[in-house]
């Protein structure tokens, strides 16, 4: 007798598939429109057998913000904490950008898993090997966090149109001004934001440098 076919059959349900499934869905949809029955569908099951694999849906949040914290940069203890602290948080936005949904999700949980409790170990851990005491490197870690978490917010919240660039909207929004209005921010707009090269992407980097030379010189040296 011939072997069954097998070809379209689905692999079986796992937790690791419905977490993957349910990353899917909210980078296409956001976190907002992500439901048990909608992550059943795009699954092709029933709903009820999400359960079998994960309890709810804050533990299903749970996995898919351990998913996202395993895709961003390790920083390691033996490397110059600056390098490492400023690969990590470059990675951060990276990862950010591909999963927009989890700028807001990534430190909310109760019950975080391994690979997110990994990360802040990681941190942690290269902020001390780089001359940090314990409060020093709690205070760099809120405030390296701040900024890439609101840079990636900016980042995403520019009201650009499709094909419209910085410059554009910047001209959209203040070229009806009276004539000698805001002379501050229209002179910032005019000579800088509407240049051909101007990017808001391209401020991450000397921004992060800033704020990482400025720890680096108030660092207590041992």
């Amino acid at each position: 007798m011939p072997p069954a076919k097998t070809r379209g059959k689905r692999p079986p349900l796992s937790r690791e598939r419905v977490v993957a499934a349910g990353v899917e869905l909210a980078d296409a949809e956001g976190a907002e429109a992500l439901s048990m029955r909608k992550l059943a569908q795009s699954l092709g099951v029933e709903a009820m057998s999400l359960y079998h694999h994960v309890a709810n849906k804050d533990e299903l949040l749970d996995g898919m913000v351990d998913v996202v914290f395993a895709e961003v940069h390790l920083p390691v203890a033996e490397g110059p904490w600056q390098v490492e602290v400023r690969a990590r948080c470059a990675s951060l936005r990276e990862v950010l950008l591909r999963h927009p949904w989890a700028v807001g999700l990534l430190n909310s949980r109760r019950n975080p898993g391994m690979a997110t409790l990994v990360h802040h170990d990681a941190v942690i851990g290269c902020l001390l090997a780089g001359g940090f005491d314990i409060r020093g490197a709690a205070q760099v870690f809120a405030m390296i966090d701040a900024y890439v978490y609101g840079f990636v917010v900016q980042e995403l919240s520019l009201p650009m149109e499709n094909g419209e660039d910085e410059g554009d909207l910047a001209d959209a929004i203040l070229g009806g001004l009276p004539e000698g209005a805001l002379p501050h921010l229209v002179a910032m707009a005019t000579a800088y934001v509407t240049r051909e090269d101007y990017r808001f992407a391209n401020e991450f980097a000397p921004g992060l440098d800033l704020m990482l030379d400025t720890l680096e010189r108030q660092r207590p040296k041992r």
